[in-house]
């Protein structure tokens, strides 16, 4: 954990993280009621791998159809 945060800033991954990681614990805590700590937690963090993980795909997408829209109006020019 030190040594991520030290490589990609901690600003940087509070940005990108705690939207995700907030929408997990939020899942996590209403729907996840297994009796048992470790159960639960391992639950939140897969949880929020898979939210960050669509946040990232869907991110890629858009920056992807960004680009896709700028060479069109470069084209029309």
């Amino acid at each position: 954990m030190y040594v991520m945060l030290r490589a990609n800033g901690f600003l940087s991954n509070i940005r990108h993280e705690m939207p995700t990681g907030l929408a997990a614990f939020i899942i996590a805590e209403v729907f996840y009621k297994f009796h048992s700590f470790t159960l639960e937690c391992l639950a939140f963090l897969a949880t929020w791998f898979v939210f960050s993980w669509l946040a990232s795909v869907v991110s890629s997408l858009l920056k992807g159809r960004n680009k896709e829209v700028s060479h069109e109006q470069e084209k029309v020019n």
